[in-house]
């Protein structure tokens, strides 16, 4: 009976599933953003929603106007409306993935195992928390750092002062950053090769709501050339694997669609 319990939730979850679309949504979002992994998601849970995008100021960063959706200004958030209910606003991908996916997506969300056996839990639930926290963690404050080092090696100075930033950004990046984010990808590229029962995802052999949240940072990690095939080819791999999803690619096209391309941007 306990090996039927899986398969049970899943179709409980397509029950759920289709009768989400009752749900209407706005995601804003601030152009090339990370808040394109949420766009995704929304397609992968075949949730209406309607984009609102917000364009970077000159200097890069968000407009004043996001504080009007919330009073931090940051992207992503997203409106929720549902029948009956006052609207309201969610933010913090990590939240907004957990909410989206308990309500409307629980086939996203490994079973936990056990029968329910107090602190016992399967491998793959654990791992779909543990990387549901990585991702806006560990990962993304290593990004952060990054991103804030890339900007004061673009940055316009004068002439003369230009050797001294980049000296100081390069003994960063060859000190702190170059290490850490090969200690994060040995780290990832190890999770792939053991993921539970063979599988392909970052928690076993079914996609999950933390591989839409990690998706962001692995691309962010290739587009600046610290991930290649030769060096890690199951992170490669993994991710060519998620942009190749249909859910993906219909986002893209709407991005597209929007501003003219679709790649990520910290």
């Amino acid at each position: 009976a306990s090996s039927a319990r899986p398969q049970d939730n899943r179709s409980l979850a397509r029950s759920l599933q289709s009768l989400s679309m009752d749900i209407s949504n706005t995601p804003y979002r601030l152009e090339s953003s990370r808040a394109q992994r949420l766009l995704v998601l929304l397609e992968e849970l075949n949730l209406k929603h309607e984009i609102k995008t917000y364009k970077r100021n000159k200097d890069g960063l968000a407009p004043e106007s996001l504080k009007k959706i919330h009073p931090l200004g940051k992207s992503p958030a997203v409106e929720i409306e549902l029948p009956g209910q006052t609207p309201f606003i969610l933010a913090e991908s990590g939240a907004i993935f957990e909410y989206l996916c308990k309500h409307f997506g629980e086939h996203l969300i490994p079973d936990k195992g056990a029968d329910g056996e107090k602190g016992i839990e399967s491998e793959e639930f654990r791992r779909n928390q543990y990387f549901m926290h990585y991702a806006e963690g560990s990962l993304m404050s290593l990004l952060a750092i990054a991103a804030v080092m890339l900007n004061i090696k673009k940055a316009p100075v004068p002439f003369f002062i230009k050797p001294i930033t980049r000296m100081i950004t390069s003994k960063i990046d060859e000190a702190f950053l170059k290490p850490n984010f090969e200690t994060h990808f040995e780290f990832l590229e190890g999770q792939l090769k053991t993921s539970p029962h063979g599988g392909s995802y970052l928690c076993g052999k079914q996609v999950t709501e933390a591989d839409f949240l990690m998706m962001f940072p692995i691309e962010i990690g290739k587009s600046w050339g610290a991930l290649t095939p030769m060096k890690f080819p199951k992170l490669c791999g993994y991710l060519d694997l998620m942009e190749g999803r249909e859910s993906y690619k219909a986002a893209e096209r709407k991005v597209v669609e929007i501003e003219g391309s679709f790649k990520p941007v910290f």
